[in-house]
C-alpha cells in the first residue's frame, strides 16, 4: 500500500440522459483507493446539493476528504459530456469553477509531505490560484507523476514544459505524446523516438503513453514495455485512461519504495491496460472491478 495525493478537479460528467461523478484526478484517485492505496484529494467544491453529494461520494469510496475546500462564491465543477457513434467521448468544461480556485493551506501542505507520491494534471492549472497552489505543492513532493489532460483552450506549451520539468513520470495519450514532441522540436515519426526525446529534454525516466484500444507504451527506466490492447465493446471511454494511469501507479509504486514487493513493469502495463479496457467496456468512469475480476480478465483461460 501506498500513500498517494491526488489534485485537481473533482466535478460532475453530464451526459445526455444522466450525470455521473468524475474529473480525471478523482478517478485516477477512485481507482488507486479502490486497489488498496491510502489516497488524499486535494480540491475544492461549491456550497449546496452538488457538492455536498460529490463530498459524500469522496467519502464513501475510502478516498480521504480532509483537502476538500468548500468555496461559497463558485458552483461545483461540470463538464457536459458528448459521445460519438464509437464511445467517444468530447467535452464542454465549464469555467471558473470551485476546483479553479484551490487554496494553499497547511493541511494540503502537510498531505504533500507525507505521501510517497503526488498525482497533478494540466487541466487544474487553467486558472492562477490552483495553479499557484500546485507549483507549491510540487516542491513538497517526493514523486510527481504528470498526466497530461489537454483540453483546449485551457493550456499552454509554456505550462505544459515547465510541467513535465518538474515531473518524475509523464503520462500522455497518443495524440498528446506527438502534439508535445513537437513544442519540443522534435523531426521524428515514431512513438519511441519521441518518448526518448522528451525523457531527454524534460529528465523525466519514466513515461508512459496510451494508444486507445491498441494499449500502451511504458519506458522505464531506460526501458520500454509494452501491452498491444484487449479486444472488448466500447460503452464509453469517460475515464478509462483515469482508471489505467491509478492502476500502473499503484502496481509501479512497489519499485519506488524498495522495502516493498517490487513488481515487475510489464506486469503493471498488463495490469493497467486490462483495467482501462475493463472501464471502457463500461458505462461511466467508475464501475467497480475486483482484482479478481481483473485477473480473469487477463487470464480467462
Amino acid at each position: 500500500m501506498s500513500r498517494i495525493v491526488c489534485f485537481g478537479e473533482v466535478l460532475w460528467d453530464v451526459f445526455p440522459t444522466h450525470k455521473k461523478i468524475g474529473g480525471a484526478p478523482l478517478n485516477v484517485a477512485n481507482r488507486l483507493q479502490a486497489l488498496g492505496n491510502e489516497v488524499t484529494m486535494i480540491s475544492a467544491i461549491g456550497e449546496g446539493e452538488n457538492g455536498e453529494k460529490l463530498l459524500n461520494y469522496i467519502k464513501e469510496v475510502g478516498i480521504n476528504p480532509s483537502c476538500i475546500q468548500v468555496h461559497n462564491e463558485y458552483k461545483t465543477g461540470k463538464v457536459k459530456v458528448m459521445l460519438n457513434e464509437k464511445g467517444s467521448a468530447s467535452y464542454d468544461i465549464k469555467y471558473p469553477r470551485a476546483w479553479d480556485k484551490i487554496r494553499l493551506t497547511e493541511i494540503n501542505k502537510s498531505a504533500v509531505k507525507d505521501s510517497d507520491a503526488f498525482v497533478f494534471g494540466s487541466l487544474a492549472a487553467r486558472d492562477e490560484s490552483s495553479r499557484n497552489t500546485l507549483f507549491k505543492l510540487i516542491e513538497l513532493a517526493k514523486y510527481k507523476i504528470f498526466d497530461l489532460n489537454l483540453r483546449p483552450p485551457y493550456y499552454t506549451k509554456e505550462l505544459l514544459i515547465k510541467l513535465m520539468n518538474e515531473a518524475d513520470f509523464i503520462k500522455f495519450n497518443d495524440d498528446e505524446l506527438y502534439e508535445v514532441s513537437q513544442y519540443l522540436g522534435s523531426k521524428y515519426r515514431s512513438m519511441e523516438q519521441n518518448i526518448r526525446l522528451i525523457s531527454e529534454k524534460t529528465n523525466t525516466k519514466h513515461i508512459c503513453v496510451t494508444k486507445g484500444h491498441h494499449g500502451a507504451v511504458l519506458l522505464y527506466d531506460d526501458k520500454f514495455y509494452y501491452n498491444s490492447g484487449y479486444l472488448i465493446k466500447v460503452i464509453d471511454t469517460v475515464g478509462a485512461g483515469d482508471s489505467f494511469l491509478g492502476s500502473l501507479i499503484s502496481k509501479l509504486l512497489y519499485k519506488v519504495n524498495p522495502l516493498l514487493n517490487k513488481v515487475n513493469p510489464q506486469e503493471a502495463i498488463d495490469f493497467a491496460c486490462a483495467v482501462g479496457a475493463m472501464v471502457a467496456q463500461s458505462e461511466g468512469a467508475n464501475p467497480k472491478i475486483t482484482e479478481s475480476e481483473i485477473r480473469k480478465f487477463i487470464y480467462p483461460y
